[in-house]
């Protein structure tokens, strides 16, 4: 089966009885689930309870505990409110009875009103950089490392940063990173698998970007890094096959935590998606 496709698969869950889903893991090298994989199934789950014509505006969530890579997760989802214009949904991520993951979710009918949007930053375009994976591909053949997850050319997306990353002489600049990504492959057009799969992706680079102004990584120094929230709000529709440009900054780092915010951009320069997260880093030894 194709990375993508293992992927979407992953995000079709299995129903158990009503409101009640059980969605498989997707392993990426991480020692845990990859706080993404849950994140996407929750909304899954949530998706699945309300009515089509409902869209997801935004997801605030807590990963409780780490997610065994080896055990399925089951998916509870709590009816909160079904009003005239919203839904909310809670569900909570099981494994062998514990809570790992909780997560708020609300939908809204849609509706007409006043737009405006920040304007996206003037980067490079995707066409014109180097996959993360062909960069990688060069420190993994020096220093004997197989590359897995996101940094293999396998990955269910390709990433085009645009500024250049060495994970193994980590250089000092500014908490600020600029990632092109799309799926690597086509997805069915469905409105809520891609806005389930953005959520997949936008756990990805956000907590690195504090490590940027420390001059440090994870391949040279021993740390422990883990997400302890996210919240995400979906301004307009998006493609996850197309293009898009992730813009994250870190504002805050402070007593063992990093505080990381981002906007997804479309090649046009739609903002599509916020997204803020606080995590753990602890450098350890």
């Amino acid at each position: 089966m194709k990375p993508l496709d293992q992927l979407t698969d992953i995000l079709h869950l299995q129903e158990i009885e009503p409101n009640l889903y059980k969605g498989k893991n997707l392993f990426i090298g991480s020692p845990n689930v990859y706080g993404g994989q849950v994140l996407a199934q929750a909304i899954s789950a949530a998706h699945r309870t309300v009515p089509e014509d409902r869209k997801i505006h935004s997801i605030h969530s807590y990963f409780l505990h780490p997610g065994d890579n080896d055990k399925d997760i089951t998916y509870k989802v709590e009816t909160v409110k079904d009003g005239r214009a919203f839904n909310t949904r809670r569900v909570t991520g099981l494994q062998d009875g514990k809570d790992i993951f909780l997560l708020a979710a609300s939908f809204q009918k849609e509706e007409s009103g006043i737009s405006h949007q920040a304007v996206m930053p003037n980067v490079a375009r995707p066409e014109s950089l180097t996959s993360f994976s062909d960069l990688f591909a060069e420190f993994a053949e020096k220093f004997k490392i197989e590359p897995r997850g996101i940094f293999s050319p396998n990955s269910p997306f390709v990433f085009h940063p645009a500024e250049m990353y060495d994970p193994f002489n980590p250089r000092i600049r500014p908490p600020m990173n600029h990632t092109w990504f799309k799926t690597n492959g086509t997805l069915p057009d469905n409105d809520r698998l891609h806005n389930e799969v953005i959520a997949y992706a936008s756990d990805f680079n956000l907590l690195i970007t504090a490590l940027l102004p420390h001059g440090l990584s994870f391949f040279t120094t021993p740390m422990q890094i883990a997400s302890l929230d996210h919240a995400m709000w979906f301004h307009r529709p998006a493609k996850a096959d197309e293009w898009l440009l992730y813009v994250v900054e870190s504002t805050n780092a402070h007593g063992g935590r990093a505080f990381c915010t981002g906007k997804i951009f479309t090649k046009d320069g739609v903002l599509v998606a916020s997204t803020a997260q606080e995590g753990l880093i602890r450098k350890l030894g």
